[in-house]
């Protein structure tokens, strides 16, 4: 989003070409740092019933080209040029209709209920923890990387070192398995964001 969105670049598919470049147009330019990715990659995700994801041929986009699909999607992902439209360019996946706009939580209530076959998700989304629920493997790559980083003042980190060194400590701890849980307890057992992140730091070495 840094990349496309704010420096109206071409996103490489490599992840770490990626933060490179958005790590030193940053600094250069806004004077803002961006520290090393957590771990998880927040990319868009195209998600099915599992019972359908187990009659594909691969469990990917491509295996998905082998039958047509009602979709169900959010109003951002049918609108940005690297969501509906690069799917439909990378891939060759019949629809069958005109893909469904909804609001995003009802996407995988829409999906469970059958009124869509799949839905554009984000790999983070809690109810990914779901074992009806898969999300097909991007084997194309045609959606580029979202790494979460934290993006901080280069002024504050020149005047509070501590800072830096206290965001460090959770460079590639948080993995996209680990967020969708995370997302899961605040999503679907409603608990607090603040009991959440606590309690995941504190089992933290």
């Amino acid at each position: 989003t840094a990349a496309q969105v704010v420096l109206k670049r071409n996103v490489p598919a490599d992840p770490t070409a990626a933060y490179t470049i958005v790590k030193e147009e940053y600094l250069r330019r806004f004077h803002l740092a961006w520290l090393p990715p957590l771990g998880f990659n927040d990319t868009f995700a195209m998600v099915v019933r599992s019972e359908d994801g187990a009659r594909l041929p691969t469990p990917d986009l491509s295996g998905a080209s082998s039958r047509q699909w009602k979709l169900g999607i959010g109003y951002e992902f049918l609108t940005r040029p690297d969501g509906f439209q690069r799917l439909n360019k990378v891939y060759r996946i019949g629809w069958n209709g005109t893909p469904k706009s909804m609001d995003l939580g009802l996407l995988y209530q829409a999906l469970k209920q059958k009124q869509v076959d799949m839905a554009a998700g984000n790999s983070t989304d809690g109810q990914l923890s779901d074992p009806s629920m898969l999300a097909l493997r991007d084997d194309k790559k045609a959606f580029p990387p979202y790494n979460a980083c934290f993006v901080v003042r280069e002024s504050l980190l020149e005047r509070e070192p501590r800072v830096r060194a206290a965001l460090d400590l959770l460079q590639n701890r948080i993995d996209d398995q680990t967020m969708r849980a995370l997302n899961e307890r605040v999503e679907k057992r409603h608990m607090s964001i603040v009991k959440v992140a606590a309690d995941f730091l504190a089992t933290q070495p």
